[in-house]
């Protein structure tokens, strides 16, 4: 008989089955009738579950029932018997529980019955507290002020009493708050399982890097952003297969504050971005797309380039949280056995009945595959300086063969082989850290004979106890469900760093690969598999994430297959936010090519263009203007009515790779053409450029101040704009804005292409007496502003009678471009938001 842990025998009360039957419907155990087996020496006499540490509980609240915990070997794990008095021995209820998955005992039966196990859980969570009884209600606290102003964070926590196999997994276990606003509406806040961290910058290899430390016990964390001033009131609830328990019910008073809100699609206009006051919102920014480790820029670099951002007036940037493993990654298979790029570690099926009947992976050791191999996580692993560590796991080794370990060069005690032919052995090693001693450093499997060696699990916590640090050496993970727990902290770093400069992020989240292959046959299972995972993610995201309005967007995939059949998934994955986004953030995706199936789906707020100028592009990548002018066109062909943007743009090679010319371009000439250029081309946002590094190291956010200044006073949302592109008499080009009440807009020599002035380094000659014919201005007295774009400053204001539809301007002399704005006299018009 296989089914979930629990059996009902013969007068065994019925809530008691139901309960045992509920729990963990995927887990998969043998049970059959047998005698209770011997007690470990720590249940001896004591028919009552044990709680950390080893201390007796009291016995289950039914007098009738009773509890025995007996140790197997340590390839069988751990048996749990129940029974009742007066069934005979052959009538016990009991189920075999693998050590990967004890912990999840105490969940099992309910009854306030928790085991402690050393085996690793998913989570890096370990053993925990005994499980609390069903009926006892959630602790609920208000983290920060009862106080808060309006849009902003307030933070609530609830411990975590009880233990379960995947915490992060809302199949399992989901945790709410159902807030009551004072106009009686009911708001459900999905919360999240969260991990402490303590952070600092220490010197690693010549280099100050992040060290990240998990700190304190986890526990359930529900973030909330009130968007309506006066009295609240809170209570949690966490639900599992065993039913549901809710919390005390907290107050709080939300204060008239002076924030925007969140970013939505514009409501007058829906070609545009405004806040949900209906401020308007026209993103002006870049790519800061890989974050982490190794990388040109961590969490603390990044935020000091969202303080260069916004110290010249940008407000957008695009971060990738979907890296694989050389960068930030919420859900993807980081490993200490191998990296994406380079993937084939020694890995292999259990030998024996382990993997016959579970497939678990080991890492293998032996003459042909590999002797060594290094224990390299993708995050280095921080440890405390004068601190004590217990490295555990469990080994099989075949005769005359031993696995050794050796820590920054030296043997780690004895070496550790089998006791018995196929049978593994629990090792237990002590590292002690120096007083500056801040990183794990080298740790490394050596295999010492000519036999095989077989490593099934491995852990290092702290020697008095704490979350689990080797949490990429679990070999069993699964790539999608479990969300890197350090990457989760960075992903808060910047989204701290964001709100206190006042960048709105575009957070691309799912990590394509992981589920590209899956999305093949809208039919198949693996199909919604990937949409069931898929939506957990972005359960996670809005629970931790989502309070921010300074989230911009979520964005599904960076560069998915823009043929794959993605219409059911995005569909189910646009349906499954507006049910559980409090905060209605836009929705997005993005593809490797032109995507107008991803553009045109109703399920989508933004379509996204990801395109570069390149030497076999079309049209040609010389003139900058013209390709962007050329693209803008096509996108909006496709997606007339909706936000269109371009979410990456660069100068590239025909492999994609940054382009040679580009450290050549001192003066960013393609990146400040391009810029403006976007401004005017009838997209909704400025292009979002690439090569962020290079963007860096030639400062170029000077040119992002002078058309944020001219662009506050565009009436984006609130009149209907159209743009208009032609020519002026002398053959220079015009890009704008335009309505019936004024025109903004951007001149440009064509001879000022990055090609002619980097590339053959020619020249630019001034334009003298241009002019062009403006029509469509109702009559009357418009104010005329000529901008310098590399100062923003104006340089010329005149006022000018319209008595007609159709008249001219004369244009000042210029050399690269200039702007103009063009106002009827008597416009009172929205601004932009300032920074």
């Amino acid at each position: 008989m296989n089914s979930t842990l629990g059996r009902k025998a013969p007068g065994c009360p019925a809530q008691l089955a139901l309960k045992l039957l509920k729990v963990h419907p995927t887990s998969t155990v043998n049970h059959r009738r047998m005698t209770p087996l011997n007690t470990s020496p720590a249940t001896q006499g004591n028919p009552a579950s044990l709680r950390p540490g080893g201390h007796a509980q009291p016995a289950l609240p039914n007098a009738e029932l009773s509890a025995t915990v007996s140790a197997m070997n340590e390839r069988d794990g751990w048996f749990l018997s129940l029974w009742r008095q007066g069934w005979g021995r052959s009538d016990a209820v009991w189920g075999r529980l693998p050590r990967a998955k004890a912990a999840a005992v105490g969940t099992v039966v309910g009854f306030g019955l928790s085991l402690l196990l050393t085996s690793q859980v998913p989570g890096g969570a370990g053993p925990g507290p005994a499980d609390e009884p069903l009926d006892k209600p959630l602790r609920l606290s208000i983290v920060s002020s009862t106080q808060v102003p309006q849009y902003e964070l307030i933070e609530f926590e609830v411990p975590v009493d009880q233990v379960f196999y995947n915490p992060f997994d809302p199949a399992e276990v989901a945790f709410d708050l159902e807030v009551s606003t004072p106009s009686d509406r009911r708001v459900t806040v999905p919360g999240f399982y969260y991990q402490p961290f303590e952070w600092r910058l220490v010197e690693r290899g010549g280099r100050r890097t992040e060290w990240y430390y998990p700190t304190g016990a986890p526990s359930w964390r529900v973030r909330f952003a009130p968007e309506q001033a006066g009295a609240h009131q809170a209570t949690a609830v966490l639900r599992t297969a065993l039913g549901r328990r809710s919390s005390n019910t907290v107050s709080f008073d939300c204060q008239p504050g002076r924030g925007h809100g969140p970013v939505q699609v514009a409501p007058g206009d829906r070609r545009f971005f405004a806040f949900c006051d209906g401020t308007p919102f026209f993103p002006i920014g870049q790519n800061l797309a890989f974050i982490g480790p190794g990388q040109y820029l961590d969490t603390e670099r990044a935020a000091s380039v969202f303080g260069k951002l916004a110290e010249h007036g940008a407000n957008f940037a695009r971060v990738w949280a979907c890296c694989e493993d050389w960068a930030l990654a919420i859900e993807a298979r980081k490993s200490a056995w191998g990296r994406s790029w380079s993937w084939n570690p020694p890995l292999a099926v259990a030998p024996g009945n382990d993997g016959y009947h579970r497939t678990e992976l080991c890492v293998r050791l032996d003459g042909t595959n590999a002797t060594s191999l290094p224990v390299a996580p993708s995050h280095p692993v921080a440890l405390r300086p004068s601190t004590a560590y217990r490295l555990t796991g469990q080994v099989r080794t075949d005769a005359d063969t031993a696995l050794r370990f050796e820590w920054n060069r030296q043997p780690l005690d004895q070496p550790i082989r089998s006791q018995a032919r196929g049978q593994w052995a629990t090792f237990e090693r002590t590292l002690s850290t120096g007083p500056d001693q801040w990183w794990l450093g080298e740790l490394v499997l050596r295999a010492t004979g000519r036999g095989r060696v077989w490593l099934r699990t491995l852990s290092l916590r702290e020697a008095r106890g704490g979350p689990e640090l080797l949490w990429e050496a679990d070999l069993q993970r699964p790539p999608r469900g479990f969300y890197n727990p350090i990457d989760c902290a960075m992903l808060d770093r910047l989204l701290e760093a964001a709100h206190r400069h006042g960048i709105h992020l575009q957070l691309c989240l799912l990590t394509r690969d992981h589920y590209r292959w899956a999305l093949s046959d809208p039919t198949s299972p693996d199909y919604s598999a990937a949409i069931v995972a898929a939506q957990k993610l972005l359960r996670y995201a809005v629970a931790r994430w989502g309070w921010s309005s300074h989230v911009f967007a979520w964005e599904y995939f960076n560069e998915m297959d823009p043929g794959a059949p993605t219409q059911r998934f995005h569909s189910e994955l646009g349906q499954y936010l507006a049910a559980t986004d409090p905060y209605r953030h836009l929705r997005t995706t993005s593809g490797w090519g032109p995507a107008p199936a991803h553009w045109q789906h109703p399920h989508l707020d933004i379509a996204d263009l990801h395109w570069s100028l390149r030497p076999n592009s079309k049209p040609d990548w010389r003139d900058e203007v013209a390709a962007v002018l050329d693209r803008a066109k096509f996108l909006r062909s496709q997606a007339p009515d909706k936000p269109a943007v371009f979410g990456e743009f660069g100068l590239a090679d025909d492999k994609w790779g940054r382009s040679p010319y580009m450290p050549q371009d001192k003066e960013a000439v393609h990146f400040h053409n391009a810029l403006w250029a976007s401004a005017f081309s009838g997209l909704s946002a400025t292009a979002s450029f690439w090569w962020w590094e290079t963007l860096d190291q030639l400062d170029v956010y000077r040119h992002y101040r002078p058309l944020a200044v001219f662009l506050r006073q565009v009436p984006f949302v609130s009149t209907q704009l159209r743009p208009v592109t032609f020519q002026t008499d002398l053959g220079s080009r015009l890009l704008a804005w335009q309505n019936a009440e004024g025109l903004w807009g951007w001149i440009f020599n064509p001879q000022a292409t990055w090609w002619h002035r980097v590339v053959e380094k020619q020249s630019v000659a001034a334009v003298h007496n241009d002019s062009f014919r403006c029509d469509g201005l109702r009559p009357g007295t418009y104010r005329l502003q000529w901008w310098d774009t590399h100062t923003g400053q104006v340089t010329t204001e005149t006022t000018v009678r319209v008595s007609s539809t159709d008249w001219r301007v004369d244009v000042p002399t210029y050399t690269h471009d200039l702007a103009l704005a063009l106002v009827r006299v008597g416009q009172d018009l929205p601004q932009m938001q300032r920074r």
